[in-house]
């Protein structure tokens, strides 16, 4: 019973902070924006119970709305410290700028360590990387170059010319990344043979933002990458939900589902890594429990039980759940 009441304070909070939101005359960085975000992470980041298929319709309503506005936000606070990042000479020298630097550098973090546990080449790092949703501030990927993969040739997809342009700009004056991230302003879903050029591929979270989307993504994924290369996703768990799209293991048809993540510190999305299937898949989704229990990928997330308790362990960026096969 607490616990339920817990989830109705969380939830009238949250469509308060929605009802702020909506009514602001636009989504750039100002005071008002930045406070009502604010005060909208810091509600969603304690731990939740939550389960999203159990909320009513209206709140999945205003939940669908609140991720779009969201991403809209998020693009506009990207478009705006690209933009400062890109009136130094050096701006990759000051990326501590963006304020949430060090939530990127703990998140590429995490989903290089779990990369690497899944990624077997016989030790070697991957050659060719694509990350689709990339914006006007590619961190991720730059992150990742700069301290990860060192040697990784960065493809970046991103739908919006402008955003490109900015971020192609932010390594245009290193010697080094310049040379090693590449930018395409393209739909990823008029991308086809060119994806199985890639040993990795990484999906923003707001790429699809909502099943019908996301789902449509992942399918192109599946028929166009290479056999056995890498999906990484991401995702949302507890009330972080109202805050970005959930990928859900039965999306993820053609796919081996390896592993999900869910942090439970200040680090905001879930990552779940797939494995692209050898052997064709049919891509239906009407009969997604039967499917997936020919896969066997109710051996790692049961989809009767979304928020079931998982093995916890500790991790140099602080506690992290974790589903693994």
């Amino acid at each position: 019973m607490e616990s339920l009441q817990k989830e109705i304070v969380l939830v009238q909070k949250v469509c308060e902070i929605y009802h702020k939101i909506s009514k602001l005359d636009n989504l750039k960085p100002s005071k008002d924006v930045d406070s009502l975000f604010t005060e909208l992470v810091r509600t969603c980041i304690p731990p939740s119970s939550i389960n999203i298929s159990t909320l009513p319709a209206n709140i999945q309503e205003i939940r669908s709305k609140l991720i779009r506005l969201c991403g809209e936000a998020e693009g506009h606070l990207e478009a705006h410290f690209s933009t400062i990042l890109g009136s130094f000479p050096n701006p990759l020298h000051h990326l501590k700028e963006f304020p949430y630097y060090s939530n990127y550098l703990k998140l590429s973090r995490l989903e290089f360590d779990i990369l690497t546990e899944h990624y077997s080449t016989f030790g070697q790092a991957p050659k060719r990387l694509a990350f689709v949703g990339s914006g006007p501030l590619p961190l991720t990927s730059i992150v990742l170059a700069s301290y990860h993969l060192k040697d990784t040739i960065f493809h970046n997809f991103d739908i919006d010319s402008s955003a490109n342009s900015m971020a192609s700009h932010l390594v245009s004056s290193d010697p080094d990344l310049s040379q090693r991230m590449v930018f395409h302003t393209a739909n990823i879903m008029d991308v086809t043979d060119e994806l199985k050029g890639y040993d990795v591929i990484f999906l923003a979270a707001l790429v699809g933002m909502d099943n019908d989307e996301k789902v449509k993504v992942i399918d192109h994924l599946a028929k166009y990458m290479a056999p056995g290369a890498l999906l990484m996703l991401r995702s949302a768990h507890g009330a972080r939900i109202f805050l970005y799209p959930v990928v859900e293991a039965q999306q993820l048809q053609g796919f081996e589902v390896l592993s999900i993540f869910h942090p439970n510190d200040d680090v905001i999305n879930s990552v779940v890594i797939s494995r692209k299937f050898a052997d064709p898949v049919n891509n239906d989704h009407g009969d997604n429990h039967h499917h997936h229990h020919e896969l066997g990928i109710e051996s790692v997330i049961p989809l009767s039980c979304k928020y079931c308790e998982f093995q916890a362990f500790n991790n140099p960026l602080g506690q992290r759940k974790m589903i693994d096969n």
